[in-house]
């Protein structure tokens, strides 16, 4: 696959034992969902991902994006962009300070202020860059992780249960903003979850997995077709 995220026969081993078993490919703009009950591997997995698997651990297999192989390579050169339950925003800088250090080096200063701009006014947060990260709700906050991960032009985007501190209400707006964004810049996504909402409402595979790091893969797209 030239473009996506691929997963080639990844096996996390935590000690001698396999904890979990992926071979997958995530096509641009789709999503895979991995769920199974805590302890699994999921998070874990997305660690593999993104070049920061813990020392207790490790893997074989390999990681391509974008038909590159990425397995072996330095985790701030992946160009893989992921989101916690927490926001993680930086509490001493402002709302704007914090979309600028998910930004590429280099560019004017007029340039790097435009993209902020573009940034907030696309998820309905303009006049928002002088605003302190203490005073924005939890839908806004959200927003603002979501575009300063964005910033740094990702080629995949990774989720650890994002949505899982949100209300019923702003869950569902949030999902449906991350995913609209990804489909419209064409980012695989590979996303881990306790919430069958989540799943269903990403629309593309399910990786069901069980304690014995056995796996069974649904497809969510199914459902609405």
């Amino acid at each position: 696959m030239d473009k996506g995220l691929s997963l080639r026969d990844v096996t996390i081993y935590k000690g001698k034992s396999p904890l979990i078993r992926v071979h997958h490919d995530v096509a641009p703009g789709e999503v895979l969902t991995i769920m199974g009950p805590s302890g699994v591997g999921k998070s874990t997995l997305l660690a593999f991902v993104t070049g920061t698997l813990a020392a207790d651990f490790s893997a074989t297999g390999a990681v391509w994006l974008d038909g590159q192989d990425i397995t072996h390579a330095a985790a701030h050169q992946r160009r893989v962009g992921i989101l916690f339950q927490d926001d993680l925003l930086f509490p001493h800088l402002s709302v704007g300070a914090n979309l600028a250090f998910g930004l590429p080096p280099g560019g004017t200063r007029a340039d790097r202020q435009a993209r902020i701009d573009g940034a907030l006014a696309e998820v309905g947060l303009d006049g928002f860059a002088t605003r302190d990260p203490a005073t924005l709700s939890g839908g806004q906050k959200a927003r603002v992780a979501l575009m300063r991960m964005l910033l740094s032009d990702p080629c995949a985007l990774l989720l650890d249960e994002p949505f899982s501190r949100l209300d019923a209400a702003l869950r569902a707006q949030v999902r449906e903003m991350v995913f609209d964004r990804a489909r419209s810049r064409a980012l695989p996504v590979l996303m881990v979850t306790h919430d069958a909402e989540d799943a269903q409402a990403a629309g593309g595979a399910i990786i069901t997995l069980g304690d014995d790091c056995g796996s069974r893969t649904t497809d969510a797209s199914r459902s609405h077709q």
